[in-house]
């Protein structure tokens, strides 16, 4: 068992030639590895957050806490706004609660957390969810192995759905 963070790298690295993690992570880390399957477990949300009466389109340099930096700067950057990033790793919310930042990315679940700080959700950045990734290698050395074991994931993957 690692981290989950971790996971990508583990993969990647060919430690291990198979790995599971989330979808946040993996867009996160940017790892050179396969995703193959959407587990459809885990599931949540990345979300831009902040106070919905608050009017940001005149704010010249978003402060954004996240412990999600690369995907928050990928995804304002497509926007074509400009951003400082507050790097924080737990209880995000209070970013803008405390007027640390004026909007939060972050992982949502239900919405309670944000509710109980007097927070919404702004903008959708991505569904997330368990998923399944490969190392490249090993799906070309080991895909004897790996492919079968996929395919397996996927059949009982599909019978849940019925």
């Amino acid at each position: 068992m690692v981290k989950p963070a971790d996971v990508p790298t583990y993969v990647e690295y060919g430690v291990a030639d198979i790995g599971i993690c989330g979808k946040d992570t993996l867009m996160e880390e940017d790892k050179n590895i396969y995703e193959l399957l959407d587990l459809g477990f885990a599931k949540c949300r990345l979300c831009v957050a902040g106070y919905e009466n608050k009017d940001l389109r005149f704010v010249d340099t978003l402060r954004v806490a996240t412990k999600f930096v690369n995907v928050a700067k990928k995804y304002f950057y497509k926007k074509q706004q400009n951003i400082e990033i507050i790097k924080l790793s737990g209880s995000i919310e209070l970013g803008p609660v405390i007027g640390l930042s004026d909007v939060i990315v972050d992982i949502v679940e239900s919405g309670k957390t944000l509710a109980e700080n007097n927070l919404s959700i702004l903008e959708e950045i991505a569904e997330i969810s368990a998923r399944l990734v490969v190392n490249k290698v090993s799906l070309k050395t080991k895909g004897d192995i790996i492919r079968p074991l996929v395919n397996c994931i996927k059949e009982v993957l599909n019978q849940s759905d019925d």
